[in-house]
Parts: structure tokens; C-alpha cells; sequence
């Protein structure tokens, strides 16, 4: 039988949203506030679910104080008190919008879990504003 584990995480992050070959005005109107010159910030929240099989020697899916470390090193150590657009290489070449994080963030956790553990992550924005990654 399979179990979900899910640790949560935090961390603070600014960037914009913006397309360089559009106009001001076109920028404004498709990303709001979201392309203002000064950046802006978020407190993202995030969950990590981990599903897999329960190990019958230790009782668990995975080690909560390893997906900790493991959150601490790939996700919240790169991404926390950082401009997502200019101090992440990941947002070089993409927008650092919530629906391209939860995928980098995605990317960067899967390539640490064993192939067995199905991973599923969950980024609020906002209190409103959340993105899932993959779609279940």
C-alpha cells in the first residue's frame, strides 16, 4: 500500500514578469504589478509530497529530516531572500513566473529521490495564488 508524506517549506523571493520585445504598455497590461521596474516580492509557502511504498523495516515512505535537508540544500537555500530573475540562473531564459518555479522546483527535487517515490509539489504565491506541479 502506497503512503504520501508531505513536508511543507517556506521561503522569500522577488522577480518580475516581463517580455522585453513587448512594449511598456503591453508589459503593464498582460503582467500588472508583476512587471514593475522595482521587482517585487512574495512569501511562498510550499508542500512536498512524497508517495511511495512503506519500507517494512523502518515504517517509512522516506526520511522527513532527509526531504528536509534535501529542500534546505536544492529549493530554499537557492531560492530564499534571492531576485529570482537576477540571482537564479534557473530563470535566465524563462519567466520566474509561480508556473515555471513549481516545474524548476519540481525538476530540482525529483533528479534527488530514488525513481520508486512519485513526487508532487504545491507553491502558494499567495493565499490565493497556488500552482501544482505535476497535475494529478
Amino acid at each position: 500500500m502506497k503512503v504520501s508524506v508531505i513536508r511543507k517549506a517556506h521561503f522569500n523571493a522577488a522577480h518580475r514578469l516581463r517580455v522585453d520585445s513587448w512594449s511598456e504598455e503591453k508589459n503593464r497590461q498582460v503582467f500588472g504589478k508583476c512587471c514593475s521596474p522595482n521587482y517585487h516580492g512574495h512569501n511562498y509557502d510550499m508542500e512536498v509530497k512524497v508517495t511511495g511504498e512503506v519500507d517494512p523495516v523502518t515504517g517509512m515512505v522516506i526520511d522527513l529530516k532527509y526531504l528536509k535537508d534535501l529542500i534546505k540544500e536544492h529549493i530554499e537555500d537557492r531560492f530564499d531572500h534571492k531576485n529570482l530573475n537576477l540571482d537564479v540562473d534557473d530563470f535566465k531564459e524563462i519567466q520566474p513566473s509561480a508556473e515555471n518555479m513549481v516545474i524548476v522546483i519540481y525538476n530540482l527535487l525529483r533528479e534527488q529521490l530514488d525513481d520508486k517515490l512519485d513526487l508532487h509539489i504545491r507553491l502558494y504565491e499567495t493565499a490565493r495564488n497556488i500552482v501544482e506541479y505535476p497535475v494529478q
